[in-house]
């Protein structure tokens, strides 16, 4: 509990940080992000639970990276993070999961992710801001990749890269647990 609560407290610091550097109100912020001005009042509160959709909206509209408005302030010279060390930011019904590994650190981040899917799960994505690319490599099972409505097949083995401001969608296909590394490739931010 007492880790929940402290993560709670980190994400309502980052996030008010990062919105008063922008320049931006509350109001302001939720309407750009799609996100009631009631619910940023919470999370800036240390309250409430934000779902990974709302937290990827945020990131977008503030300009940084989910991570960096999850972590705490130590930034070491070599991080070493185990799957197991880092919640799932999304779980779908069926058991397929995404977990944020780390972010690295510079004037262009680029977010690792740790994704499982099951057959027949998926996950859609809103288009994000522009300048983000993102990158999956399917180390095991399959997937369907679909941007903007078209949809390209990946298989163990194969890497797929697209601009990630179109809209997109994960989907696990074939009868084993599609297994991915995904990398999200961020425009440098404001200085």
């Amino acid at each position: 509990m007492a880790e929940t609560e402290a993560a709670l407290r980190a994400l309502a610091h980052n996030v008010r940080t990062a919105r008063t550097r922008a320049g931006l109100s509350l109001d302001e912020l939720g309407r750009r992000a799609k996100v009631s001005k009631g619910a940023l009042v919470g999370l800036e509160k240390a309250q409430g639970n934000p779902n990974f959709a709302t937290l990827v909206r945020l990131a977008d509209t503030l300009g940084v990276s989910v991570s960096a408005l999850m972590e705490g302030g130590h930034e070491q010279r070599v991080r070493v993070v185990s799957a197991d060390a880092v919640m799932p930011l999304w779980k779908g019904e069926r058991g397929s999961e995404a977990r944020l590994m780390l972010t690295t650190a510079g004037p262009a981040p680029t977010e690792v992710w740790r994704w499982t899917l099951e057959p027949g799960e998926e996950y859609p994505s809103h288009p994000h801001q522009a300048g983000v690319v993102e990158t999956v490599s399917v180390t095991a099972g399959e997937m369907v990749l679909v941007v903007d409505g078209t949809e390209y097949p990946v298989a163990a083995g194969q890497t797929a890269t697209f601009d990630a401001d179109a809209t997109h969608t994960y989907r696990g296909t074939g009868t084993r647990t599609c297994c991915l590394i995904m990398t999200v490739h961020l425009p440098p931010g404001p200085a």
